[in-house]
């Protein structure tokens, strides 16, 4: 792994630690991360290859990764306190998102340097997968698929929970 490769990495799993502790939800809670993956993706995301059954396992990791964001969401705590919207990610939201980004780091560590280049040869050779850009292209989209369903859950749950927690208005009818 590149010292671009591990310094993106080390920061989005920063990003949910940075959430252990409860904080506003404001546009720096959705910049930093997306900004992230938009770089990410913008370096290695050359094409998107079609052929063979690339796209099938480029739709399974995303599947993935929609799986983790959704449930890392669903797993953040959200509450609304003198006006503000807070969030606090839980155990099993930064749990579920190290558990993302290690495997998407260990499956690279172990594909470089632990001898799994063959290994996934002979799968991609067996499942008609292309080459390496079709394992690059899923995973960069697991990636982000996973930080953009997150965000998208905690979003619409931050909506659903300013709606809730906000008195109905009092309407005059004596006017």
């Amino acid at each position: 792994m590149t010292t671009t490769e591990w310094i993106t990495d080390i920061a989005l799993l920063l990003v949910v630690f940075r959430q252990l502790r409860e904080g506003r939800l404001d546009l720096r809670s959705f910049a930093i991360p997306l900004g992230i993956v938009s770089f990410v993706a913008y370096s290695y995301l050359d094409t998107i290859p079609t052929e063979g059954n690339d796209l099938v396992l480029i739709a399974a990791l995303m599947g993935v990764g929609a799986a983790l964001g959704i449930a890392g969401g669903v797993y953040t705590r959200i509450r609304k306190l003198d006006g503000h919207v807070l969030i606090k990610a839980g155990a099993v939201s930064a749990v579920l998102w190290v558990v993302g980004m290690g495997a998407r780091m260990a499956f690279q560590l172990w594909v470089e340097h632990g001898g799994g280049a063959d290994d996934v040869a002979r799968f991609s050779l067996a499942h008609h997968i292309t080459g390496d850009q079709a394992w690059v292209a899923a995973f960069v989209l697991m990636a982000l698929t996973e930080v953009v369903t997150r965000l998208a859950t905690i979003f619409i749950r931050s909506r659903a929970r300013a709606v809730t927690a906000s008195p109905a208005p009092v309407l005059d009818r004596t006017a």
